[in-house]
């Protein structure tokens, strides 16, 4: 599975301020317009925990206002002081030049931002009209007031604290809301998530490309992948999670027979070898999605990171071996002990494997 040190550094120290790139929600968002160009068509969306005068979804969703017909946009911010990173912040001049602007408050509570009309005449709804106030608390998304906020919103879209992701989407899904999110691979495995991505009700969206996302972050890059963009940090395993509807999960996947994956893959754990089976369950290890045998019947093991070319249509998912592997090999050595997992057994003895979702082909009519 795709690791990343500064996001497990992020989650352990509860950093969350990770600002996501304009042309990285444009791209995404694209995905959705182009399946069904009214997606957003008289609906309120809620951007919580986004702070406009530094995030791009704010400006994204303002500027598209009318072209995605959207009935009201609402985006509120974090307290400063409420963050458990704490900076050298200063309010900018849009705040402060407001009429509105206290001293106080702007350390001390969340503000609301709102955008339903044309507030200053000049015949269009964009990010110009916005209107904002201070809330009456700090603006965290659990509080009664953005819980309000919530349940009038048709769309809830965000970057949420990597730290609570599960409290975020049980949160959404609580008042059965429509959502596009971004979280990392390893929610995937959660057992809060998954049973939702197994029945159907949860899956990845378009995604970012390499499955990782630049973003524009008060912490250190230090990443060891090569390709850095100055400014921002780079954190793998990015995804965007979602229950709206996008084209691309509904492609088959194009795949060769088993006999042709042994002859002719190009990767070197399946060219020229038989597909194993594990140990502690009745199901074949695919070590890549795109070595997935067209022919097999059975059930198959395939690395989390399947989850994005998954299409319901063509594979039925069983499980995921956190839950399925309800035993272990005996004398397991030392070094392969660990939760539950599926092993795999050689020549050079057990292996322990990453989780796996186990996953077997529909039959087509």
């Amino acid at each position: 599975m795709a690791k990343n040190s500064n996001l497990r550094q992020a989650k352990a120290a509860k950093k969350d301020e990770f600002y996501t790139q304009y042309a990285d929600i444009q791209k995404e968002v694209n995905a959705y317009i182009e399946y069904n160009p009214d997606v957003f068509r008289g609906k309120t969306i809620l951007l919580p925990c986004d702070d406009p005068e530094w995030s791009n979804f704010t400006k994204f969703f303002a500027q598209n206002f009318e072209f995605f017909g959207l009935k009201k946009l609402i985006s509120t911010s974090y307290a400063i002081e409420s963050k458990n990173y704490k900076t050298d912040w200063q309010p900018t001049l849009f705040e402060i030049e407001n009429p509105l602007y206290n001293a106080d408050k702007s350390r001390l509570k969340g503000k609301i931002f709102t955008l339903d009309h044309d507030t200053n005449a000049n015949g269009r709804i964009d990010i110009n009209d916005l209107q904002w106030q201070y809330l009456e608390g700090d603006g965290d998304f659990r509080s009664e007031e953005v819980t309000k906020l919530r349940d009038e919103a048709d769309i809830i879209i965000t970057n949420p604290p990597f730290s609570l992701f599960r409290e975020f989407v049980a949160w959404i899904l609580e008042a059965n809301k429509q959502f596009l999110i971004i979280g990392n691979q390893n929610n995937i495995c959660y057992k809060e998530i998954f049973p939702l991505i197994k029945d159907n009700k949860i899956w990845l969206g378009r995604g970012f490309a390499g499955g990782a996302g630049h973003f524009v972050s008060i912490y250190e890059d230090i990443a060891v992948a090569g390709d850095h963009k100055p400014g921002m940090i780079r954190v793998s395993g990015v995804h965007w999670f979602t229950n709206l509807e996008h084209g691309r999960r509904h492609q088959p996947l194009q795949l060769m027979t088993m006999a042709d994956n042994i002859r002719y893959s190009r990767h070197k754990e399946v060219n020229g070898k038989d597909y194993m089976k594990y140990v502690n369950y009745d199901a074949i290890e695919v070590p890549f999605s795109d070595s997935i045998p067209s022919d097999y019947e059975g059930e198959m093991g395939v690395p989390v990171t399947f989850m994005d070319k998954y299409c319901p249509e063509q594979f039925e998912i069983i499980g995921i071996s956190l839950t399925l592997a309800t035993t272990k090999p005996a004398n397991l050595p030392k070094s392969q002990q660990g939760g539950p997992a599926f092993y795999l057994l050689d020549e050079n003895g057990y292996k322990r494997l990453y989780p796996r979702i186990v996953i077997k082909k529909k039959q087509q009519p």
